[in-house]
């Protein structure tokens, strides 16, 4: 863990601030996993990072399969191409096209951790990765691995108990 040193909302990085923080503070040059706090999932990490090593050096990003394509338009809604490409990518439309969202799953390879800084040199939007990801996805290639099993955004009371409730009546599966 790592304090960006903000004391306030109004002086606050936002995620794609913190995560440039994090590699300068501590001098990050290989690869780096992001996994938002909010989330809540099931899947283990096995095949994601598997994927996304193959894939080097082009960016991963974690999506899931929501039920219902009405719900999408909370999420950054992804479509991939027939090689798992993101091929287009959507933050929180307010009629999604597919019902694939990104989960704040991020596989940053050694060779791409700089964009990070150049995006913050032009961009104003700092907290919502989804706005990070589809100007990255237009300038490197970048992937989308589909988890399976169950994710919750647990950011929101409502899902937060859906997750409790769907969590604590399950036994422990370890998935790889």
């Amino acid at each position: 863990m790592v304090d960006d040193l903000t004391k306030s909302n109004a002086d606050r990085l936002g995620a794609i601030g913190d995560i440039n923080f994090v590699i300068k503070k501590k001098n990050i040059k290989e690869d780096v996993l992001v996994i938002g706090g909010d989330n809540l999932f099931n899947a283990g990490l096995t095949r994601f990072l598997e994927f996304a090593t193959q894939k080097k050096p082009a960016a991963t990003i974690g999506v899931y399969k929501l039920k219902a394509l009405k719900d999408a338009c909370r999420y950054g809604v992804v479509k991939l191409d027939s090689a798992d490409k993101v091929a287009n990518f959507e933050e929180k439309p307010k009629k999604p096209k597919s019902q694939l969202v990104a989960m704040c799953l991020y596989f940053i390879p050694s060779a791409r951790l700089s964009l990070v800084r150049d995006y913050l040199k032009i961009r104003k939007k700092t907290d919502a990765t989804g706005n990070y990801i589809d100007w990255l996805k237009e300038r490197v290639d970048t992937f989308g691995f589909i988890f399976h099993g169950s994710w919750y955004d647990i950011g929101d009371f409502k899902y937060l108990t859906a997750a409790r409730n769907n969590f604590a009546a399950q036994p422990d599966k370890r998935a790889n």
